[in-house]
C-alpha cells in the first residue's frame, strides 16, 4: 500500500480520494506542503488551472512541489493538473514544468463542449477506457522523452514522461480504476 496524495486546494478532490481507495492504496488530502514528505505520489486534480496556480503560490507549494518532482516522486495531473504540469502553457501563464510539452487550455472548447470518448490506451490493455472531457485541454509539442498514451482527433490527451502522468480528461469520474492503478504501479515508488 502506498500513500498517494491529492492536492486539496481546488478541484475534484473527493473523487480522486475514492479512486485511490479503490486501488487499495492510502489517500492523503494534501493541504500543507510538509505533507508531501509522506507520499509516493501526488495527484494535481482537475479544476481551474489559474485558481489552483494562485493557491499553490499563496500557500507556499511552488518550491515544495518542484522538490517533490525533482526527487522522482509520482505526479498525476488530470485536466487542470495537466495544464499546470506542462513546461509551457499556450497564452504564457506560469506552469510547474514537470513534463516537456505545451498545454492548450480549453483545447476542445468551453463547458458546453464537454464530451465522453472511448480511448485506446495500450498500457491499460485491450478494453477501451471511457474518458470524460470537461473544458478539456490537450498537449502540443511533446518533448522526445514524452510517451504519448492516447489521442482524440489527432490531439494528445494522455502522456507520460518518467514519473509524470498527465491526462486531459477526468479518470476519477468513471468507475474504471485502471489508469489510477497504472499511475501507482508505474510512476510511484517509495513510501
Amino acid at each position: 500500500m502506498k500513500n498517494i496524495g491529492v492536492l486539496a486546494l481546488q478541484g475534484a478532490i473527493s473523487e480522486h480520494v475514492e479512486m485511490i481507495r479503490k486501488t487499495g492504496n492510502s489517500p492523503v488530502t494534501v493541504k500543507k506542503p510538509e505533507q508531501l514528505n509522506e507520499l509516493a505520489g501526488l495527484i494535481i486534480p482537475g479544476g481551474e488551472s489559474t485558481a489552483i496556480r494562485k493557491l499553490i503560490l499563496r500557500y507556499g507549494f511552488m518550491e515544495p512541489l518542484k522538490a517533490f518532482h525533482k526527487a522522482g516522486k509520482g505526479i498525476f495531473g488530470t485536466c487542470a493538473g495537466m495544464v499546470l504540469s506542462a513546461t509551457a502553457i499556450e497564452g504564457g501563464e506560469e506552469s510547474l514544468g514537470f513534463s516537456h510539452y505545451t498545454a492548450m487550455r480549453n483545447g476542445f472548447g468551453r463547458q458546453k463542449d464537454s464530451f465522453e470518448a472511448d480511448l485506446a490506451i495500450d498500457a491499460l490493455g485491450k478494453a477501451p477506457f471511457r474518458a470524460v472531457f470537461i473544458r478539456a485541454p490537450y498537449l502540443l509539442e511533446p518533448g522526445k522523452e514524452v510517451e504519448v498514451l492516447a489521442y482524440v482527433d489527432d490531439k494528445i490527451v494522455a502522456a507520460r514522461e518518467g514519473n509524470v502522468l498527465v491526462t486531459a480528461f477526468h479518470p476519477e469520474l468513471t468507475e474504471d480504476e485502471r489508469l489510477m492503478q497504472y499511475f501507482v504501479d508505474v510512476c510511484c515508488e517509495g513510501i
